[in-house]
């Protein structure tokens, strides 16, 4: 995921993204069956990550792919891959490779762990879920008796993703303002210590050992009241309120005596004893009066009904030629001179390898190119 949301981000932003993908098969995340079930030929997956791309099918295995890519590299400003460490290299697709053929090249690299740890070293795999375990994550999520708990959904890519993409735009600003090429780095581990910056400097700096709240407080680092709380009819998330204040509000004026930190565990307790006797529509209706920090629990299928509804700009969609009229989360930055568009639907494999190659070379290269089979 890492890469191909990466590179759709850029897309989305207006860049020709070009996306090398194996003749036939295509990439893998095509024949990767979310909820075991496809959307036209392609997985859910696939659709969701590679909107506003080009698809150009070039045998890897073949030196004469090898080398056609290096000729494309000539017209290009970035590539971006997302292997594991030292597999481009071994192919002859490292950055040594492309900067010969075109000094000024952007190479971004993602991978699980980086090309110089312990953990890349020892070639342990570098999938999000391994990630979250690695880094701390799964184990400062969750109730104390609980197992540790993965996020639910893959936060170690999205955060690499983004990160790769900001490391490309301002290697982008540097080749404009300095004239140099260069390689632009990332992994989903250090992303993803970097999305618990403020618990690692605790753990660094303050002598401490974090740990998971028994009552369900969601946050190691937080007190309560901080995480989801039983109504009569529901759940509501309640973060970051004085006891001073909320005792009051919850008709409990004892809540206002209570330590927040030391008695985490009590606190978030008692406060579910008041909230289960209302329901989330009238504890709602209090607590924003209030203006205290909380919001109803919903489900996914609740909050993208919403979005249907509202007939939202938070949502694009796309009339497929396999899946038919298809529905995704649509980029989340706005720009006011330069807006976000859509302007190809996620590609079948090789969709565009004729018109973009002839675009580069001409058609009687291509021709031949098709027919020695590197295409």
């Amino acid at each position: 995921m890492l890469g191909p949301l990466c590179t759709q981000t850029l897309a989305d932003l207006g860049a020709d993204v070009l996306k090398i993908e194996r003749p036939g098969k295509g990439e893998w995340m095509r024949s990767m069956p979310m909820i075991g079930q496809f959307v036209g030929d392609d997985s859910a997956a696939f659709h969701s990550f590679n909107r506003n791309k080009r698809s150009v099918t070039v045998d890897l295995k073949n030196s004469d792919g090898i080398a056609l890519l290096m000729e494309m590299a000539k017209d290009c400003d970035v590539v971006v891959e997302n292997f594991r460490s030292g597999v481009m290299d071994r192919l002859g697709l490292g950055y040594e490779d492309f900067k010969a053929a075109n000094p000024k090249i952007i190479y971004a690299s993602g991978s699980g762990w980086g090309s110089t740890s312990y953990m890349a070293k020892q070639g342990m795999p570098g999938q999000d879920l391994l990630i979250q375990a690695m880094s701390g994550v799964m184990f400062n999520t969750g109730r104390a008796e609980d197992p540790p708990t993965a996020c639910g959904t893959p936060i170690a890519d999205f955060a690499a993703s983004q990160a790769l993409t900001i490391g490309i735009l301002g290697a982008l600003v540097a080749r404009d303002r300095h004239g140099v090429g260069q390689k632009v780095e990332t992994n989903l581990y250090s992303a993803t210590l970097n999305l618990m910056a403020q618990e690692n400097f605790a753990v660094l700096n303050q002598s401490i050992t974090l740990q998971r709240s028994e009552a369900g407080v969601a946050s190691c680092w937080n007190d309560a009241p901080y995480g989801a709380h039983p109504t009569s009819d529901g759940w509501v998330a309640i973060a970051m309120c004085p006891l001073t204040k909320l005792g009051p509000l919850l008709s409990d004026e004892g809540l206002a005596g209570m330590d927040p930190w030391n008695q985490r565990d009590a606190v978030k307790l008692r406060i579910d004893e008041n909230t289960k006797k209302m329901t989330t529509e009238e504890i709602m209706t209090i607590f924003n009066e209030a203006d205290v920090w909380s919001a109803p629990i919903r489900t996914s299928a609740e909050a993208m009904q919403e979005l249907v509804d509202l007939n939202s700009p938070r949502l694009v969609e796309m009339d497929h030629p396999k899946a038919g009229r298809i529905k995704a989360i649509a980029n989340p930055i706005t720009l006011s001179e330069t807006p976000v568009t859509l302007r190809h639907v996620p590609p079948a494999v090789g969709q565009h390898t004729d018109k973009v190659l002839t675009e580069i070379f001409g058609a009687d290269r291509v021709a031949e190119l098709r027919a020695e089979g590197v295409i």
